[in-house]
């Protein structure tokens, strides 16, 4: 404010109207706005700012790193710092956008911030929360160009640093803005018009003969073609960031992307030192694109490699999500593998599970075929399989939903190379890939909603009570902590087998004393062990069944009279004090 009166009192009416129009668009950032379109990597910085200036208590922008082409990664801290610290909470980390095209995750974290500044101070006066909006600002700001360029993650060359001579490459040939398909005839095709609906392609049926067929390929160009042979060009950025995470790591011979070594990427060793620096994270979840689904660990072994307990907190905390956001939560090793004899490894959840033993969850955002109306599918097999009647149900949810922009009927085009070609089909960018932009917020508030949620579950702790027992000349007192969350303080039955987490430590000190003599008896650091949550809590008792308190730890002390301050800390369930005269 004293700075604008000082623009208006000096004269300076254009700073004046600048610093307005400053205020005004980022407080317009805010707004709904920014969830009906997808944000270049500048936009998001500002928005961000925009929610530090407004709620400077409870904002505090970062920096994860640098990205491979230098851009610094935004990580926000959400929490009531006027409560302490976010490092003495129980934390949840989300981050979104690790794949370039899946611009649609960064939008969910955003959503996530926005719904904590309008909805949550309770809560977050107890926890606090580690925001990623886009851990890959590199490739995002290639798949977001006026000109875009597809690519997995990094734009970093991998795992060669050179262009592919031969092949053909996906480029948006005739100039519309899209990358669409190209269809030519081909005795040989693999491909016939759809009879019940022409604007479609089907699959050639098997022994199939005598009619038209198509040789279906993306839209592009051809280099140092000879004429015959085709296959599509190797993209030199070949890197996948979501197999360069340190749990189960295969190399390139192994599996395609995976970084020459463990945290090999800029982004990835980013995130992991942060991560492993704030051991108060007590679960994380990944947003990435696309097939409406919940992904639950393991990812490379069946349910029956994990402890009972674990698999049962799992599925409960998904059947939530299920029940907020419509998205089923299914096994990735059971679910969704690529190949039902191939499992990805170096993954994101595997490792916050394997190596820090908490949960790790990826969503999935958006799914076009339950938009259409197509409930029953398997999210990978269905692009293997299906029926044509799901096209056509598609293409009608495309005409109805999304006024036809979502299918370009096919229009012919002179191709430099192949001669007449028809351009048209699927705009995967537009209507599969991620949300149209009209249907984005919609879609992510429950997801992000959903980690709100998960939130409330970590454990946490509280003080229960603080009791003094005169004992003559010296008093005994007892300092009773409980966790106060669903979960367990190891917030895995993992954690607790491998012993990865220390248990509550609970620490008494005399006021403005120097010195022991103070203490007659007890330690004046405890452990207290790990303590339960009520995940464990049976769905029905049958007279035998006692609640054990299993979630209380209790420290005592026999000090002499004074003023005394009493702590209790858990790296992951927080830190709580209290004050008493004796």
């Amino acid at each position: 404010m004293d700075l604008i009166v000082g623009l208006v009192e000096g004269g300076n009416v254009l700073e004046f109207v600048v610093l307005v129009a400053k205020v005004v668009g980022i407080l317009g950032a805010m707004s709904s706005g920014i969830f009906d379109r997808y944000l270049r990597y500048a936009e998001i910085l500002e928005v961000l700012e925009g929610f530090a200036q407004t709620h400077p208590g409870f904002i505090r922008l970062g920096s994860l790193g640098l990205s491979y082409e230098a851009r610094e990664i935004p990580v926000v801290t959400v929490t009531d710092f006027s409560t302490g610290e976010d490092c003495d909470k129980p934390a949840l980390w989300c981050d979104g956008n690790i794949h370039a095209t899946e611009v649609s995750a960064s939008s969910a974290v955003l959503k996530i911030i926005d719904g904590l500044l309008r909805d949550k101070p309770e809560l977050l006066k107890t926890h606090a929360f580690y925001l990623v909006p886009r851990l890959n600002p590199d490739g995002a700001e290639w798949a977001l160009a006026d000109t875009p360029k597809h690519i997995r993650s990094s734009t970093r060359p991998y795992p060669f640093d050179e262009e592919d001579p031969y092949g053909l490459e996906r480029v948006d040939i005739d100039g519309d803005g899209r990358i669409l398909t190209m269809r030519y005839v081909d005795p040989n095709g693999r491909w016939a018009v759809c009879e019940d609906e022409p604007r479609l392609m089907r699959k050639r049926k098997p022994g199939e003969t005598g009619g038209t067929y198509y040789r279906m390929l993306p839209e592009g160009t051809f280099h140092n073609w000879d004429g015959v042979t085709m296959r599509p060009r190797k993209i030199k950025e070949g890197l996948d960031m979501n197999r360069n995470w340190p749990s189960g790591w295969r190399g390139e011979h192994e599996q395609h992307g995976a970084g020459p070594f463990p945290t090999s990427e800029a982004e990835v060793r980013a995130a992991v030192e942060f991560i492993t620096s704030h051991p108060n994270i007590c679960g994380g979840i990944t947003y990435h694109t696309f097939s409406g689904v919940i992904l639950r660990i393991p990812g490379r072994g069946p349910d029956d490699d994990l402890p009972p307990e674990d698999l049962w907190a799992m599925k409960e905390l998904g059947k939530k999500g299920t029940e907020m956001s419509g998205y089923p939560c299914i096994s990735v090793f059971h679910d969704f593998k690529y190949h039902p004899k191939e499992v990805i490894t170096g993954v994101f959840d595997d490792w916050l599970y394997d190596h820090l033993g908490v949960y790790g969850w990826t969503v999935e955002i958006w799914s076009p075929q339950v938009q259409a109306g197509i409930k029953e599918h398997k999210p990978i097999e269905w692009f293997r399989d299906h029926p044509i009647e799901d096209d056509i149900a598609l293409l009608k949810w495309s005409d109805e939903v999304l006024d036809g922009k979502g299918y370009e009927d096919w229009r012919v085009f002179e191709h430099p190379q192949l001669g007449s070609v028809e351009i048209g089909g699927w705009d995967a960018q537009y209507a599969f890939r991620n949300p149209p932009p009209f249907l984005l917020e919609k879609e992510i508030t429950p997801l992000a909603e959903w980690a709100v949620w998960m939130a409330g579950t970590l454990p946490c702790l509280a003080v229960r009570d603080v009791i003094v027992e005169p004992m003559g000349d010296v008093s005994r007192v007892r300092f009773v902590v409980q966790n106060t969350g669903y979960l367990p303080t190891t917030v895995t039955e993992h954690a607790a087998q491998k012993k990865i987490v220390r248990g509550v430590v609970g620490e008494i000190s005399c006021v403005g004393v120097d010195g022991l003599g103070w203490l007659k008896g007890g330690l004046v650091r405890q452990d207290g062990g790990q303590l339960k949550g009520y995940s464990h809590v049976p769905s029905m008792t049958f007279g035998w069944h006692a609640d054990s308190t299993d979630d209380v730890a209790v420290f005592e002390w026999v000090v002499s009279p004074g003023r005394y301050e009493l702590e209790a800390w858990h790296p992951r369930a927080g830190r709580v004090r209290a004050e008493v005269v004796v």
